[in-house]
Parts: structure tokens; C-alpha cells; sequence
């Protein structure tokens, strides 16, 4: 139950935050805030960074091209 009361707390003060944050925001810049983005409850779909093994690090670093002037 308490974690049902968090949840529904979380849901009002996110969706205030939102609202303040859009009202602050420059449309020309940023995307409009949803709810979601400042609640802690919800989890994000998409991953922050992907996991790669090292073989793609090598060839970014060491056997890429050199551009003009071998830089």
C-alpha cells in the first residue's frame, strides 16, 4: 500500500512539474515535458548508452581513416 500512495503522489507533483517546466520552456529549443519524464516510478524505454564489445571501440579509434592532413 505504501507503494501505491508513492506511486499516486508521484503522478500528481509530476504532472505539476511538467506543467511548470512547459510553461518555462523555449518551444524553439526543447520538446514539450510529459509527466513521465520526472517521475521516478516509471521506467524509460529506451537505454542510455548501448553495450558493445571492444572490437567496435578499436575500429573507431584505431583502424579508422585519416582525414586530410592525417588527422
Amino acid at each position: 500500500m505504501a507503494e501505491a500512495r508513492s506511486r499516486h503522489q508521484w503522478a500528481h507533483t509530476s504532472a505539476v512539474l511538467a506543467l511548470l517546466a512547459n510553461a518555462n520552456r523555449d518551444p524553439k529549443k526543447t520538446r514539450p515535458f510529459r509527466p513521465g519524464d520526472f517521475n521516478p516510478h516509471l521506467r524509460r524505454k529506451e537505454p542510455i548508452a548501448a553495450k558493445v564489445g571492444i572490437a567496435v571501440l578499436k575500429q573507431v579509434f584505431v583502424d579508422r581513416p585519416r582525414g586530410i592532413g592525417g588527422v
